[in-house]
């Protein structure tokens, strides 16, 4: 029996380069992974389906390898075995809902695409091409993520070339007239460039250079000031004097990254401080799993490292407002960005560590999923780095 690899080849290819286009961190190309669906759908044997879409995530998450390697300060393998691994939930997924039978099938992708976007598969649920709601539909809220469900649904059905043109007329339309989410009124987003000694070096002289920092904006007009993820290193009551005693006569709130740590793992936190006070404004939902979430450690005798709060704490007040902090790897995912809208939030607060990611597209395509959250709901959004 002869074999036809023509079709197959090509449809892998595409999906290489629209995993590749799409998450470049450019957000305005985000829609390009709507190809995926139609290159999923279009495959005609279970195993085309499975190399098309392991070529879609393999090289949207390209960066990961060399982001890894750099963490652990190990050679690649370790990397490339943790991507492996990220995608099989991905792969799986879209290997078991995909059907041999002729004929449309918008049910099965939509399935796929709900279980990729919540708890358990949605942990690495990555590159979902309903990020690009955003793109295509800004301002739009809950009603364009209807019309991005039913978009998706027309991708993978006959009528996908009319859908296709549509919604491609949709994004050359939102693109003309693009504009980045507005930055809230007195607020200050801080990016640094501290590497990773970021949340390492604890020692005085580092707090009296984020303290100066801090002020220097303050007397600039801004009175709400992010700061990373990790920046204050651990969360103790002696960083909490030094900072309340520091910003004592400004009237200023710090929203800062730290971590909480007690006998079973840490916690990581945004807080967040003032003259008159301090608290946890926030804890992580869903650390970054394999290097800081471990949950399968406790079997061994360990401990589970950064805890993972799924579902809590998705809007938090800052002063007379109500705030969405999303951490780093958040900022990849479908549900902590969704949930936390459901709670009507005025402002969106991304933050992140990516000195690991140096080479790497991934803090270009945080800040570009996150950018598309917010021009969707029509949110302000606040940027805070280390690199």
């Amino acid at each position: 029996m002869r074999h036809n690899w023509g079709c197959p080849t090509l449809l892998t290819i595409a999906s290489v380069g629209v995993g590749t286009v799409a998450w470049s961190g450019q957000v305005l190309l985000l829609p390009l992974a709507l190809g995926f669906p139609v290159l999923w759908s279009l495959s005609k044997t279970r195993l085309t389906a499975t190399v098309v879409s392991a070529a879609y995530f393999l090289s949207a998450s390209r960066g990961l390898p060399q982001g890894v390697a750099t963490f652990y300060a190990a050679d690649i393998w370790r990397g490339l075995l943790l991507w492996l691994a990220a995608s099989a939930s991905f792969v799986a997924v879209h290997t078991l809902l995909w059907a041999k039978e002729t004929g449309p099938h918008p049910g099965r992708y939509l399935l796929a695409a709900i279980l990729m976007a919540v708890p358990p598969f949605g942990i690495t649920g990555w590159a979902h091409p309903i990020t690009a709601a955003g793109v295509l539909f800004p301002g739009w809220g809950w009603l364009g993520l209807a019309a991005m469900t039913a978009g998706l649904a027309g991708l993978v059905s006959r009528l996908w070339p009319a859908v296709a043109i549509g919604l491609t007329g949709c994004w050359l339309w939102s693109a003309a007239f693009w504009t980045d989410p507005k930055l809230p009124e007195a607020w200050r987003g801080v990016d640094l460039e501290f590497g990773a000694s970021l949340g390492r070096d604890t020692s005085m002289a580092r707090h009296r250079d984020l303290i100066t920092t801090v002020t220097g904006r303050a007397s600039g007009g801004s009175r709400i000031i992010v700061l990373p993820e990790s920046a204050l290193g651990f969360w103790t009551s002696t960083v909490e004097r030094l900072w309340k005693r520091a910003l004592a006569g400004h009237d200023v709130t710090v929203l800062a990254g730290a971590a909480v740590v007690d006998a079973v793992g840490y916690d990581n936190v945004v807080v967040a401080i003032s003259a008159g006070g301090s608290r946890i404004l926030y804890r992580e939902r869903m650390p970054v799993p394999g290097s800081m979430w471990q949950p399968w450690e406790p079997l061994f005798g360990g401990n589970a490292g950064a805890k993972a709060h799924v579902f809590a704490n998705p809007v938090a007040a800052v002063g007379s407002g109500r705030v969405v902090v999303l951490i780093c790897y958040e900022q990849l995912l479908v549900w902590p960005a969704l949930q936390s809208m459901l709670g009507d939030p005025d402002v969106i607060v991304a933050v992140g560590n990516g000195w690991w990611t140096k080479g790497t597209s991934i803090v270009a395509i945080q800040r570009a999923s996150t950018a598309a959250w917010a021009k969707l709901f029509s949110k302000p959004l606040v940027f805070s780095f280390n690199t």
